[in-house]
């Protein structure tokens, strides 16, 4: 779905007289979906419920209808590499039928079908026209993920002015990367060209995002001067997304282009990215198509602050930037900053080891998600002045964190937790040497009240190749079943279960909204009925790497618990399917560092100890 703007006069009355808007929607592009039928996120429902939507609007009447044509491979070629080239154009043709799945499987909720190699030309071709005469592009992503492709692509280009505002989390929201931090900014002649605003958080709003425009885009579009600008209009930061977590509405989205409409007389391009809350999508692409075609005030408000760490971000940005864009070298002054919202719901922000969001098919919801959209993400429309969401979702959060700071447990662990100062990092927050990101700590920062060692007959084991905390190589697990064979070394912490539940989920997501524990007193209950007994926790963390509880016994009365695989999960790594990897050196170092600092094995000694886990076949 493609929507272009162009306005050649300066006079507003000759601008509504004269203004064209092109819509590029093609049929073809619906034949890209799943091979079984099966949902997804990223399924073609999503263009041709906002194609239905503009046709209830009559807007496709007011425009010029474009006609979608298919990539040159030289353009292509441009940007991506041959063989890429080669295997997007082949993916569909017969001769790959027994390997697209196979392919599809190496990469991160992708998938193709007989459809995709067409789909992808036209998608490609439809937002290429090389013979504009254009010299300076400004391109606004405001897709809730960062535009890492497109910052590599004009990483040194000072024609392109890349503009990115996305959730970033410290690099731990996908695609979980430190590419999209406010230091990347470009390099050579297009130092200063990237310009990256990372949300600390999800539940960024129509004035979150208004403050970055006023006092970061807009600014600087003004010094660039562009020539064209292009939106990469994802609508996944909308609210009632089942992925971003913000919460933008149609009035935000429409306010965000009418404001880029003052540059490059009106040429715009807005090319469809992400969005996966059907409703929300074709409404947010409506209110901006709207705005494209009329100069009528938009209708809407919003009586919000942005956040204290909104400020905080958009401060960073612009002393980084400074040197580079005067009109960012001014103090923002105390009396702008101050008015900002009030304390957000506790919602913990990690550097999850999970490799994978969980994603959830369109328009079907997940219970959880349900609340969290109800509690969290509502419209800002329905904010009341003196009652706020948050205060809302943080009075649910205590209900249960005051029950089960009553209730304590050892946590018994077996990788990088061995070392206290990292286990610390999930109690009272921060980071230690050899970890990528920070983390933000339990709701009680209290450290353990007592920590012991004992030794237990799992087995340990190193598995996956990548985490988004230490980078390559494996990280530990445990096999949930026990074996009298094995031995693995376990430093116990004895803390609450409130805590243990929010180191729970700092093991697991990259965000995750406390209204409610995943690990409460009846799940406790469930897994010390029997001994040894495990208990996969909470439908959200299902395709997670440690969201599988286990009971190891009781210490003076007190329940052991350790996180780790599942059943499933370890028959995957015993076929192959899951991989095996020694772990990275800091990871590595940091299980060392535990075992001798907790007077349990020498440096040699624990470095074997090491050694034969990753190497001993399951």
């Amino acid at each position: 779905m493609e929507v272009a703007d162009g306005v050649d006069s300066q006079s507003k009355i000759q601008q509504r007289r004269m203004r064209r808007v092109g819509l590029l929607y093609d049929e073809r592009m619906c034949k890209h979906s799943t091979p079984d039928g099966g949902p997804h996120p990223e399924n073609p429902d999503r263009i041709k419920v906002i194609w239905n939507k503009l046709q209830a609007a009559a807007i496709p009447q007011r425009c010029v209808i474009l006609g979608a044509k298919e990539a040159e491979d030289k353009h292509i070629l441009s940007v991506h590499s041959k063989n890429h080239v080669n295997l997007i154009k082949n993916i569909s043709s017969k001769q790959f039928d027994s390997r697209r799945n196979r392919v599809a499987s190496k990469f991160n909720s992708i998938y193709f079908n007989e459809g995709s190699s067409e789909a992808a030309y036209l998608a490609a071709g439809s937002a290429i026209e090389p013979e504009l005469g254009i010299n300076k592009i400004l391109i606004v992503d405001w897709d809730v993920h960062h535009g890492n492709g497109t910052q590599k692509m004009f990483w040194k280009d000072p024609r392109v002015l890349f503009f990115s505002v996305h959730r970033h989390e410290f690099g731990s929201f996908y695609p979980a990367t430190d590419d999209g931090f406010y230091t990347m900014i470009g390099e050579g002649p297009g130092a200063g060209y990237n310009i990256n605003v990372p949300w600390e958080n999800g539940r960024c709003g129509d004035a979150d995002y208004f403050a970055v425009w006023d006092h970061i885009l807009v600014p600087v579009a003004k010094e660039f001067n562009p020539d064209l600008i292009i939106v990469s209009a994802g609508f996944d930061a909308a609210a009632g997304d089942p992925l971003g977590g913000c919460r933008v509405t149609p009035y935000g989205y429409a306010v965000m282009l009418k404001k880029l409409m003052d540059f490059a007389h009106g040429k715009i391009v807005l090319a469809l990215e992400g969005g996966y809350n059907l409703e929300s999508v074709a409404n947010s692409v409506l209110a901006c198509v709207e705005v494209l075609l009329e100069d009528d005030p938009i209708h809407g408000s919003s009586e919000a602050y942005p956040f204290e760490s909104t400020w905080s971000v958009i401060q960073a940005v612009r002393q980084k930037l400074s040197s580079f864009w005067p009109s960012l070298a001014d103090e923002l002054p105390e009396k702008l900053t101050n008015k900002k919202a009030p304390p957000a719901a506790y919602i913990l922000t990690s550097s999850s080891d999970s490799e994978e969001e969980d994603y959830e098919a369109p328009n079907a919801i997940s219970k959880h998600l349900e609340e969290v959209l109800q509690d969290v993400i509502e419209p800002l429309s329905k904010l009341k002045i003196n009652e706020s969401i948050q205060d809302h979702a943080a009075s649910n959060s205590n209900t249960w964190r005051s029950e089960l700071s009553k209730v304590d447990v050892w946590y018994a662990t077996f990788g990088s937790n061995l070392w206290l100062k990292r286990f610390l990092c999930y109690v009272e927050g921060g980071q230690v040497e050899g970890m990528k990101k920070p983390y933000l700590g339990s709701g009680d920062k209290t450290p353990p009240k007592e920590i012991m060692w004992k030794t237990f007959p799992h087995r340990l084991f190193f598995g996956r190749e990548f985490s988004h905390t230490w980078g390559p190589g494996g990280v530990a697990f445990l096999n949930p079943k026990s074996n009298i064979q094995d031995k693995t070394y376990m430093c116990l912490y004895r803390i609450t279960l409130e805590q243990f539940n929010d180191v729970l989920v700092q093991e697991n997501v990259a965000s995750f909204a406390t209204s409610s524990p995943l690990f409460d007193l009846a799940a406790l209950n469930s897994v010390t009925s029997e001994e040894p007994h495990s208990l996969q926790v909470h439908t959200e963390l299902k395709r997670c790497w440690y969201g599988n509880v286990v009971y190891l016994g009781k210490e003076s009365n007190i329940p052991i618990l350790t996180m780790t695989c599942t059943q499933s999960d370890m028959e995957g790594f015993k076929s192959g399917e899951l991989a095996l990897c020694a772990p990275a050196k800091n990871y590595a170092n940091s299980i060392v560092r535990g075992l001798v600092e907790g007077k349990q094995l020498s440096q040699e000694a624990a470095m074997s100890y090491i050694q034969e886990a990753s190497t001993k076949p399951l």
